[in-house]
């Protein structure tokens, strides 16, 4: 219990709004050994007094997820933490957001799916299969009325809306496609992620449309480059995770959000570092 409970509870309670911020900012830095007493004020039948405990919370739980992302990317370990990064990087930006009942949609997807492919032999009927129970049964489509938004690049938000960009409906494609047992590749096209299930390329932003090679090379028109056999090759783990974040530095610069814009380059910096 804090020792000066009720002194917090009547600084909490006053009507100076710069008192509240600097009696806000001292319990975070208490940091998670606060939490016990925090849950104390948020039971409080005060609603004012049980906002501020919760948005203190809040601020404890993203600096700690902040940190343990951090740590991820300066030790970021490829396959094996391919999908835990995405899980762990809506923590940070997303405090108190639940990732377990997620997950266990998306492995229930998974298994559904599976059970679609049963007597299919193709590379290019599977990935058909794929897009009709992506983007047919689960209603999955590019987001092309708010782009540049942060929601976009954060994997619970595109569940929840399933609307997205290229790379994060791409992400929701292979983590389906593992769980029922077949590969896709992300491909790092310039200006549009896709995917490929070996030779087929396909474009799950627009709803899981099979592309061909001159499809390609009609959308690296649109941006005066050149189709080379390199920017059709598999993308890595580090390569897509850097992706996703430099999409949302554009976004947070965008729109001018600093202190976003801040913590997510520090985590491109400890990524383009790791080894």
């Amino acid at each position: 219990m804090f020792a000066q409970r009720d002194a917090i509870v009547r600084l909490l309670r006053d009507g100076d709004p710069e008192t509240v911020r600097m009696v806000k900012e001292q319990l975070a830095l208490g940091g998670e050994d606060y939490i016990p007493d925090l849950r104390d004020l948020v039971d409080l039948d005060d609603e004012q007094v049980s906002r501020h405990a919760r948005d203190v919370m809040a601020e404890i739980a993203s600096h700690g997820a902040d940190e343990e992302f951090l740590l991820m990317c300066h030790f970021f370990n490829h396959e094996s933490e391919f999908e835990k990064a995405y899980w762990m990087l809506s923590q940070a930006l997303c405090p108190g957001v639940d990732i377990e009942p997620l997950e266990h949609k998306v492995n229930q997807w998974g298994r559904q799916f599976l059970v679609t492919l049963s007597g299919i032999v193709s590379n290019r009927q599977r990935v058909q299969a794929l897009a009709e129970f992506m983007a047919g049964e689960l209603c999955f489509r590019g987001n092309t009325d708010d782009y540049y938004c942060e929601r976009n690049s954060l994997l619970p938000s595109v569940i929840e809306t399933r609307t997205g960009i290229p790379i994060t409906l791409t992400l929701l494609y292979i983590m389906v496609g593992r769980r029922a047992g077949i590969r896709i590749d992300g491909i790092n096209l310039p200006g549009h992620f896709i995917a490929r299930h070996g030779e087929v390329l396909f474009d799950p932003f627009h709803k899981g449309r099979i592309l061909t090679k001159t499809d390609c090379e009609e959308i690296l028109t649109r941006q005066n480059l050149k189709l080379r056999a390199s920017h059709l090759e598999a993308a890595t783990p580090r390569q897509i995770l850097l992706r996703v974040l430099a999409n949302l530095l554009y976004v947070y610069d965008l729109r001018g959000e600093e202190e976003k814009h801040a913590r997510v380059h520090a985590w491109v910096r400890a990524l383009s570092r790791a080894k």
